[in-house]
């Protein structure tokens, strides 16, 4: 009778330390798993967070609020990423274009914060990628918003008026994306429609991190560039426009 109880609490052992096992196995792939699944693709955030780290920016800024410029920094998409609110592909693609003109602008060299100042498209992820990494302000008269130019950004150096201009080149960005967009910009989507405009975002945005960003882009000097400041401030934040669309189901 003994030995039949002390077998069977044996077996009742292993069955347990089996279960453990199986649990434990269970919460690590679900602790690894990709957190965003949009229609069936999963898109690993950790690929993009660790893409973010690759792309660099150092900047020099003041020490203190009336210091010496002599402050370096290195900023990341990471960092621009808490600036704006969210990650996706309009500030990938503000941030790598800003990273180019700069490759003109302070060739080989730290980036001086002070000294620079942007005119932007009005899109809120380009503006915020241009105010973040430039340093330019409006109320400082560094940074105005305008649509009457070609490209994403006009980008002077104060110091000697060199200036530049960045575009995404041609064909880069797909029309399915444009295209959707300004349906979401009228409301017009379902909410499984704009989850699908999402996963494209990230699917793009994904591409942009793992491309040479000389193929992407073209920046132009522009010599005799006039500084111009308009005023308009009445544009639309389109990031904000479908914040109460319920659930894709």
């Amino acid at each position: 009778m003994n030995s039949q109880l002390s077998s069977s609490g044996k077996q009742i052992s292993i069955l347990l330390l089996m279960l453990i096992a199986i649990i434990s196995c269970k919460s690590k792939d679900n602790k690894d798993r990709p957190t965003k699944v949009e229609k069936g693709n999963i898109i690993d955030n950790k690929k993009i967070i660790k893409l973010n780290d690759a792309r660099t920016i150092k900047v020099l800024d003041t020490d203190f609020s009336k210091g010496r410029l002599r402050l370096e920094h290195e900023l990341t998409l990471k960092d621009i990423e808490k600036f704006h609110g969210h990650l996706c592909d309009g500030l990938v693609v503000g941030s790598l274009a800003i990273l180019e003109a700069m490759k003109v602008l302070y060739p080989k060299q730290v980036i001086d914060r002070t000294n620079l100042r942007i005119v932007s498209k009005p899109s809120p992820c380009l503006t915020d990628a241009a105010v973040y990494l430039s340093g330019g302000r409006y109320q400082f008269n560094t940074f105005y918003v305008d649509m009457d130019f070609e490209g994403l950004y006009i980008i002077q150096r104060i110091d000697n008026l060199k200036t530049v201009s960045v575009s995404l080149n041609s064909g880069i960005k797909p029309k399915e994306i444009d295209s959707l967009g300004k349906m979401a910009i009228q409301k017009k989507l379902s909410p499984c429609d704009l989850d699908h405009l999402h996963n494209l975002e990230d699917n793009f945005t994904q591409t942009l991190l793992q491309s040479d960003p000389g193929e992407l882009f073209t920046v132009k000097e522009i010599p005799n560039f006039e500084w111009h400041p308009k005023e308009k401030n009445d544009y639309i934040k389109t990031d904000v426009l479908n914040k109460d669309v319920p659930e894709c189901k």
